[in-house]
């Protein structure tokens, strides 16, 4: 029989979210425990997506001299060959520390962080699937579902990280390429192709839409697909990729009104997804929506109320 423990909160996920939510908890004196899969805390937003990015976008910013050039009007070259790895230097050094940061205030709290794959046994027990196969049930009155998200990967789309990327693992990229062709004119895609511009790749961004950050202000949008312009950016509204071939090292894509493009890397920005699979949501009856979005109501909680 698998081990057992009690606690008021159990949370699944050591994000931001999971974090904020444990913290507050225990503040009030409940017994909390927090499931998380990867060996450090932080999630999303420390290790793969948020801090890396923005980091990775301070870098490029630094070593090309963007801010300088209009006020000084010189011309900054970077050296061939550069690294995403390189540029990341940084990143690493203030990963580790936020991860500290996270882990102090667990510790603080009083929050057990155990380590392993969760899921829902039943309403009020979550099953953890700790790294030695070894399975640790823990006895909770509430559950937090903080597992965050992560890049949806389209079927048709033949991702090997080589050549083809997502907003992930484009942060392991072995060096930066000459052409990159960026699909999807949302945050995400519009953050890489801003920060890869800057580098001096020449890119390319398509999307079906008729214009970037369709959700936000169309003069503000506007403003910015002019700037990126003058950056280099080349832009492909109303475009989807109807067709993808890649070989010796090139990927060509068939854009919908037949045009191809050709580049040396593709990164597919198609929005996110919830991280929900393996969780048992639909063993206990957690209702989920298009691309894993969990049902709640106006207090956040599930169909399921506890």
């Amino acid at each position: 029989m698998p081990d057992s423990s009690s606690y008021d909160l159990v949370v699944i996920g050591a994000g931001p979210a999971g974090e904020k939510g444990a913290a507050a908890a225990a503040y009030f004196g409940k017994r909390v425990a927090i499931v998380e899969r990867m060996p450090y805390p932080g999630g999303a937003g420390i290790n793969t997506g948020t801090v890396p990015s923005k980091t990775l976008r301070e870098t490029a910013l630094y070593f090309s001299g963007l801010r300088q050039r209009g006020l000084y009007g010189i011309d900054y070259s970077l050296k061939e060959g550069l690294t995403v790895a390189e540029f990341l230097f940084r990143e690493r050094q203030v990963v580790e520390n936020e991860r500290l940061i996270v882990q102090a205030n667990l510790e603080r709290h009083g929050i057990d962080l155990i380590q392993g794959e969760g899921s829902l046994l039943d309403s009020h027990t979550v099953r953890v699937r700790r790294p030695d196969g070894t399975d640790l049930d823990l006895a909770t009155e509430i559950v937090l579902l903080a597992t965050g998200s992560s890049p949806f990967r389209p079927a048709d789309v033949p991702f090997d990280d080589t050549v083809i990327y997502d907003s992930d693992s484009i942060l392991r990229i072995k060096r930066l390429p000459a052409r990159l062709a960026v699909v999807g004119g949302g945050v995400i895609g519009v953050e890489y192709a801003s920060i890869f511009s800057a580098l001096g790749v020449t890119v390319t961004v398509v999307d079906g839409r008729e214009r970037l950050l369709s959700f936000i202000d169309r003069e503000i949008a506007l403003r910015l697909q002019e700037r990126l312009g003058t950056l280099g950016v080349h832009f492909r509204f109303s475009s989807t990729v109807s067709g993808i071939d890649k070989g010796g090292g090139v990927v060509r894509l068939t854009l919908s009104e037949g045009e191809t493009v050709e580049v040396d890397t593709a990164l597919f920005a198609a929005g996110r997804q919830s991280n929900v699979a393996g969780l048992g949501l639909e063993r206990v009856g957690v209702a989920t929506k298009e691309r894993g979005l969990i049902e709640v109501n106006e207090k956040y909680q599930t169909t399921v109320p506890n």
